[in-house]
């Protein structure tokens, strides 16, 4: 009699820059079910990303049902599926309620929902940071006996599917000779204004990086085009690339970027972790400890952003990425 095939379903919702981090345990999960038929419980901004990671096989972006038929359907599908198990690296109480809703039995589920079978027990979960704090849970879960817990430890994500997916995108200036580029992120989550530098101290940047012999590409949703066109304002040249960019081509152009500078949102981690020498700049609003991207990243804080001088950015920006030879 054939083997059955064994069955597993991740859980990550959101955002952009958590989603990210759980790349890492992801990899983990798959390599500890390498035969298996995983599929990722999602929300619909990660379905392409997730329909080209290796990580899975299918990708439900059903994750946050709206209205009781929705919470039905959901839990139908998940029983009707038989996961053999679940790893919820979402851990928030959105996901502990799908939990809930398959009770009274549910598959055996990695996370800190109340019940579960292989709940994530550390008491010091809350202080780890996203990368540690997954790794020790997949300890507890019995999947990676040797996982690195101690701060700045834990393997960063791995995009190399993505760069390998298609040739890189590198923007081009409109000279001959082309220059390198520094990625700017100057926007984040619009209910969120206080984790963002402000844009004129990104247009101030952009001179002094330019004069440096920098390209500058801005990226960003359709939202943020008023931010590129102030940044143009001081810098003509700097390309305005807001609204035309999905999540794999962040990932391209960080890649190939000299330099990346950009607030605590989710763009920033992928150009860190495509490989980007990257700048993120925090706030008193969101702590580095606990979610900042890792990779070669210097991290600039301020309680106020507005408090960050320019001189201390374009300081850092010079000890990571050197003034361009390609300068005329």
């Amino acid at each position: 009699m054939a083997r059955s095939i064994e069955r597993i379903l991740v859980i990550k919702l959101s955002a952009l820059g958590d989603f990210v981090l759980a790349l890492a345990a992801m990899k983990k999960i798959r390599q500890a079910h390498a035969k298996a038929h995983i599929t990722l419980l999602t929300t619909p901004p990660f379905e392409a990303l997730a329909k080209t990671c290796p990580s899975f096989n299918a990708v439900d972006t059903g994750g946050r049902p709206a209205g009781l038929s929705a919470w039905l359907s959901l839990r139908s599908r998940i029983r009707a599926a038989n996961y053999t198990r679940v790893y919820d690296l979402q851990t928030s109480s959105a996901s502990n309620r799908i939990f809930q809703i398959l009770r009274p039995s549910p598959p055996p589920w990695s996370g800190i929902a109340f019940g579960c079978a292989l709940p994530h027990g550390n008491p010091l979960r809350n202080g780890m940071h996203t990368l540690e704090r997954q790794a020790d849970q997949l300890k507890y879960a019995g999947i990676w006996d040797d996982a690195p817990t101690e701060p700045g430890m834990a393997p960063t994500p791995d995009l190399s599917w993505i760069l390998q997916a298609a040739a890189a995108e590198r923007p081009r200036s409109g000279g001959n000779r082309p220059r390198p580029y520094v990625m700017f992120v100057p926007g984040g989550a619009s209910h969120r204004l206080d984790k963002r530098w402000p844009v004129e101290h990104y247009a101030e940047l952009a001179r002094i990086l330019y004069s440096r012999g920098f390209d500058i590409v801005i990226i960003g949703g359709p939202q943020e085009a008023e931010l590129a066109h102030t940044i143009q304002r001081t810098t003509p040249r700097a390309r305005d690339l807001t609204g035309r960019t999905d999540f794999a081509s962040v990932a391209r152009l960080g890649a190939n970027a000299a330099l990346a500078v950009g607030n605590d949102t989710g763009p920033l981690h992928l150009a860190a972790a495509a490989g980007a020498p990257t700048i993120v700049l925090f706030s008193r609003a969101s702590d580095p400890a606990l979610s900042a991207p890792r990779g070669r990243v210097a991290i600039l804080r301020a309680d106020n952003l507005a408090d960050l001088p320019v001189a201390q950015v374009a300081q850092a920006a010079n000890s990571l990425a050197p003034s361009s030879s390609a300068m005329p």
